[in-house]
Formats: C-alpha cells, sequence, structure tokens
C-alpha cells in the first residue's frame, strides 16, 4: 500500500489576499498586531472574514443565512431535550413612510435604532438576527411559555418609546408588529414549519392594526402533518437500523 506523500506546505506571502484585506478595510474590521503573513496574523484574518460573513452589515446583528443554521441547531436540539424555545419575528410599523418622507439614509438610522433597542431586552444566549430590509427575528433557547408573551411586550414597550434622531433637530418615534411561536418540544421539525407559524402571528399582529404583539398559543402548538411525517420517516429508519 502505497503511502500519499504530503503536499508541501506553500508559503503563506503567494496567497493573494488583496481582495480580502480591501474587503475588511472598507467594513473597518480589526486585524491583530501581529507579523504580515505569521499563523497569527492570518489567523486573525480568517477569524475577520468568518465574522464578516454571517453578520448583517448594516446593524452588526446575525445575518439571514446564520440565523436559518441557528435555527436548524435549535429545532434538533428542543427535538432531542424537550426544553421550550420560542421564536419572535418582527418589522418596524409603516417603514415605507419612513423612507419616502425622511430619505433612505434616515431608514437606515431607524433600523440601527430598533436593532439596539431590542438587543437590549433579550438575554445574551438569544439570537437576534435582522433577515430582511425592515424585519427582525429572535430565538429565545429555554424559554418558558408563560415567559413569551412579557419578553415580546418589551420589545415592542422598548421601541415605542425610542426618539430615532433622522436628522439634526428632528426625531421621530416608530413602532413594531411582533409575532411568536413555540418549536414543538419533542418532534423533529423544520426551520421553515416554525418560521411559518411564527409569520402567521406576524400577519395577525398588522391585520390587527399594528404596533402589537401576538403569540400563538400553547394549545395551537400541535404536531402538523408534515412534522408527523418527519417523525414516522425518522421512526422507520430508526427501525431499520
Amino acid at each position: 500500500m502505497n503511502t500519499p506523500v504530503p503536499s508541501p506546505l506553500i508559503d503563506a506571502r503567494q496567497l493573494a489576499l488583496d481582495t480580502a484585506l480591501q474587503l475588511l478595510q472598507q467594513a473597518g474590521a480589526y486585524l491583530p498586531e501581529a507579523e504580515p503573513y505569521s499563523a497569527e496574523w492570518l489567523q486573525g484574518v480568517l477569524d475577520a472574514l468568518c465574522d464578516l460573513s454571517s453578520k448583517d452589515a448594516l446593524t452588526g446583528l446575525v445575518n439571514r443565512r446564520s440565523f436559518e443554521m441557528a435555527m436548524a441547531r435549535e429545532i434538533d436540539r428542543v427535538a432531542r431535550s424537550g426544553e421550550p424555545a420560542l421564536l419572535l419575528v418582527l418589522d418596524i410599523d409603516h417603514f415605507k413612510a419612513v423612507n419616502d418622507t425622511h430619505g433612505h439614509a434616515a431608514g437606515d438610522l431607524v433600523i440601527q435604532a430598533v436593532s439596539r433597542a431590542i438587543s437590549d431586552v433579550v438575554r445574551p444566549m438569544d439570537t437576534v438576527a435582522r433577515v430582511g430590509g425592515e424585519e427582525f427575528a429572535i430565538i429565545l433557547p429555554n424559554c418558558p411559555s408563560s415567559f413569551g408573551q412579557t419578553v415580546a411586550e418589551r420589545m415592542r414597550e422598548q421601541v415605542a418609546r425610542l426618539p430615532v434622531e433622522v436628522a439634526p433637530g428632528k426625531s421621530i418615534s416608530v413602532t413594531i408588529s411582533v409575532g411568536g411561536a413555540f418549536a414543538p418540544q419533542w418532534v423533529r421539525s423544520s426551520s421553515l414549519l416554525w418560521m411559518e407559524r411564527a409569520d402567521r402571528q406576524l400577519y395577525r399582529a398588522k391585520a390587527e392594526g399594528r404596533n402589537r404583539t401576538c403569540m400563538e398559543a400553547q394549545m395551537e402548538s400541535l404536531v402538523s402533518a408534515e412534522e408527523k411525517g418527519m417523525l414516522f420517516a425518522a421512526t422507520q429508519l430508526q427501525d431499520s437500523e
């Protein structure tokens, strides 16, 4: 049996990093104060690129791709542990009117202010993401059902009382609509089904007048036909092994 010959290590200075370094510089990323192309310096470049690819550029929150990965991990954890997990989705109310009246730069300031406000009322273990233009989502692991409405209302109130300065001497107030749903416990579900449940509550909050929170009742958090199919498929797979 022939032993494979390991490929020779290349000199790090042969790597074409100009584009990556320009991207990090434009994003304001910090690199370690180490000898360029040393192991410590290269690790810093890789870490900064990973951080940049997982964060929303405007708010610094987790971006949609990373959030979907976090949702998948949480769905798996809930299925194995049975611990409750809450998903909140929220929209800034009448956001188009903000852009039309005050300009897109003001819209960006509103998005940043809302992102800070909702981040201030969650736990370090929670995951807050910007998943669209004026859309945010939060995963709250190990969140009891009795606490769901409370934390959603706390976010809504935090935003509602926040003045956002959109120009020198000019502040406006904005509100949010929030929808929430718990992941089904002990059930192999999917991120898509969980998000659909929370979205239904968000649409209900908007339909009922906005600036409110709507939560899926625990008694309604039943196993859907799709989830039953996933559960039975997993059981049959285990039986055949």
